[in-house]
């Protein structure tokens, strides 16, 4: 596995529950800032083999970024159920939500 793989791997499992991170976080947090949509492939390739909290990511802008209806709305259960606020278009206050970076 690749280094950068790892870091990732690791700093998503490091998300506290209640709590959320932005793709290019991680990424910047894994040493590479602008492999955001690594993480993404990332988080779908490895989310079952290592039981990563995948809900706890989404994008720049404070929203779920999955596109399936299925998954975008176990996204918001999972967060809601983690005492998250979500609104009915997918966002999250990250003033509120997100880890700072210097996990």
């Amino acid at each position: 596995m690749q280094q950068f793989t790892e870091k990732v791997i690791q700093v998503i499992q490091e998300i506290p529950e209640g709590s959320v991170m932005t793709y290019g976080q991680i990424a910047k947090l894994a040493e590479n800032p602008r492999a955001a949509r690594q993480v993404a492939r990332i988080l779908h390739t490895m989310s079952r083999k290592y039981n990563l909290p995948w809900h706890r990511v989404i994008n720049a802008q404070g929203q779920i970024s999955i596109k399936d209806d299925e998954k975008f709305h176990e996204q918001l259960l999972s967060l809601e159920a983690e005492g998250i606020e979500v609104d009915d278009l997918g966002r999250v206050d990250l003033e509120k939500y997100r880890v700072m970076s210097g996990m």
